[in-house]
């Protein structure tokens, strides 16, 4: 085996410059790495830049530098710019449907009042909302009545809030499960149902938990993890990883609180003797910063990364593998508050690697799934196609 561990590393929503069909999603002209490293004029990535990043486009501050790297862009191909679209892609599957989403109406009144029924408590909320900001709004009032907060994004999302000691975790789940029947197949289909419980009061501030739990629709067919983990690889998921493929491939989870605690998990499985993919997502980039268009908070969120990532590269093996990627785009700068349609940046790295090597625009994230099958030697689904040879080459 080449690299008997590669970590895998999805910074949520780093999106860089639109893709071919942007303009078929409202997204012409968006980028979402240079209009956040504008934010400030420039921005400092010494380590992403040493792994190719300025050869792809260019970003104020990022030089054009490659050490040790291969490096390109990729193009999603299925018909959605959703967190598990992406995901999904990522490791091998094609979406020809997009999920469902409740953006711009919230959820249908006969939906609202078949889950008061079946919960025995009203609903507040209904609009597409930060998570942050719809606790703080209507807190207050749930903490008074019992009524359930619920609230969607810009992805195909149905989110339940409630106080901890208002709303028992088990009754909440409780909820969730619920609402996740009803919304399996049909009108409703939905990606995820999201319990997302928190503390405080009004004088002091209401905080989410770490005792969020998602309960996501199977891939439809079997992905690259699968592969993996029928051939008896490891496969260490990291964040919301687990949630997105609802557990299937998935040897092992740990969840985190932030990008930072994911960056500190992260890092230290590199000290673990395990044979097969760790895969990170960092949500943060996407959560915090993409959808509240906070394009200072994003620079500042892509730096700190950066410097985490010059401590993650120091501690790889002589044969680990490092791939960076996203699964969509979320410019800063854009109007509204959903994801954009962009390609994502691809940087591998290793410190076997004699040269680097530019992989130029690969068509369909699901490439980088049938390369890691080859990479391991197991089944590839129907999608991609794999760059193997080209990362093999640079040994």
């Amino acid at each position: 085996m080449i690299f008997p561990r590669t970590f895998l590393i999805v910074m949520d929503s780093v999106g860089i410059g639109e893709a071919p069909d942007a303009a078929q999603f409202n997204d012409s002209g968006t980028h979402t790495l240079r209009h956040s490293a504008e934010a400030k004029g420039r921005i400092h990535l010494p380590h992403l830049s040493r792994l190719g990043l300025g050869h792809l486009s260019a970003i104020p501050g990022v030089e054009k530098n490659a050490v040790q790297a291969a490096y390109g862009r990729m193009e999603e191909t299925s018909a959605g710019k959703d967190t598990m679209t992406g995901h999904w892609e990522l490791m091998g599957l094609q979406i020809d449907v997009p999920f469902q989403t409740f953006t711009e109406t919230g959820f249908p009144d006969d939906l609202i009042r078949t889950l008061e029924a079946k919960w025995g408590r009203k609903i507040i909320g209904n609009k597409a909302a930060s998570g942050t900001e719809i606790i703080k709004e209507l807190g207050p009032a749930h903490v008074k009545t019992g009524d359930l907060i619920v609230y969607t994004s810009a992805d195909s999302v149905l989110q339940i809030a409630a106080h901890e000691d208002v709303v028992p975790l088990k009754e909440l789940y409780q909820a969730c499960e619920i609402a996740r029947e009803l919304t399996l197949e049909g009108p409703y289909k939905l990606g995820r149902i999201i319990a997302r419980p928190f503390i405080g009061s009004e004088a002091e501030g209401f905080t989410r938990t770490a005792n969020r739990h998602d309960y996501a629709l199977k891939p439809f067919a079997k992905t690259t993890l699968d592969f993996l983990k029928d051939a008896g690889h490891d496969v260490l998921a990291f964040g919301k990883i687990s949630d997105i493929y609802d557990g299937e491939g998935i040897t092992e989870s740990q969840r985190q609180a932030s990008n930072d605690e994911g960056m500190a998990n992260f890092t230290d499985a590199l000290k673990r003797d395990f044979h097969g993919l760790a895969f990170l997502n960092l949500v943060d980039f996407d959560a915090l910063y993409g959808h509240r268009r906070d394009p200072l908070g994003y620079h500042q969120a892509l730096e700190t990364f950066d410097r985490q990532l010059g401590a993650f590269i120091e501690g790889m093996r002589e044969d680990d593998l490092l791939i960076i990627t996203a699964d969509h785009g979320n410019d800063p700068t854009h109007t509204g508050t959903d994801h954009t349609r962009e390609y994502v940046p691809l940087l591998i790295h290793s410190k076997a690697f004699k040269s680097s090597k530019a992989l130029g625009d690969i068509r369909s994230f699901s490439s980088l799934g049938a390369t890691i099958s080859d990479l391991y030697g197991v089944a590839k689904t129907a999608h991609g196609s794999s760059f193997f040879s080209q990362i093999k080459a640079l040994i």
